[in-house]
Formats: C-alpha cells, structure tokens, sequence
C-alpha cells in the first residue's frame, strides 16, 4: 500500500518539512528556504495526481484510447519559473534588511523597531 502512494507520501513529508521550518525558525533565509521546499512539495503533488496510467501524449494514433493531460504540467512550468523569481525577490529585500537593521534575525528587528518606534499598543491607545 505504501510503494503505491509513494509519490503522496514523499509530497506530504516535504510539505510538513517546509511548513515546520517557516513557523519554527527565526531566521528569514531559513523561512525562504522552507516556502521553497513546501512549494516543491506542491509542484510533485500535482505531478503525481495528473499522471495516468497507461496515457500517452495528447496525439491522435490509431489504437491509442487513453491520453495524458498536458495541462498540469505546463502550469507547474509555468509556476517554477514564477516560484523562481518569488524567491529571487524573498532573497533580495532580505539583502536589503540585512543591510537596514544588521540582521535576518526576524525577533532582533522586531525588537528593534518597537525601540526606535515604540509599543505598538501604546501609539493605538
């Protein structure tokens, strides 16, 4: 029962694998990185769930009955390249915090807005 699903389980584990590093780490690099891999984890569960068994290639031939829907794939082409580029950017305004507080730290920038700006809940009331 396993080997079948093996493509679900492998999308579920990276999946749970790149949710646990967002949420858990403080570091903005590491939380790009953990968007990336539940993102590919994403990409391999649509791969998986459009792959028919014993489709062929959307071509007309005599004999063939069962076709393969190509529509799945061109999408997740289409959404690695913008993954690509989202990340790209992730990485880029993180250089840029870098340069503007020092650090990726996200609770160190945190705290160091609420000295230079003060309590949030103070400046509402």
């Amino acid at each position: 029962m396993f080997a079948d699903y093996y493509n679900y389980w492998v999308a579920i584990i990276l999946m749970m694998l790149g949710f646990y590093i967002v949420i858990s780490d403080a570091n903005l690099i590491k939380k790009i990185i953990g968007l990336t891999i539940f993102q590919t984890s994403v990409f391999i569960l649509f791969i998986s769930m459009s792959k028919v068994e014993g489709g062929t290639a959307p071509i007309l031939a005599d004999g063939i009955t069962t076709y393969s829907n190509p529509l799945p794939h061109v999408l997740i082409l289409t959404a690695i390249v913008v993954g690509v580029a989202t990340t790209a950017l992730g990485l880029a305004i993180i250089a840029r915090i870098h340069r503007e507080y020092g650090t990726i730290d996200e609770n160190i920038i945190h705290d160091q807005d609420e000295e230079e700006y003060g309590n949030d809940e103070e400046a509402a009331s």
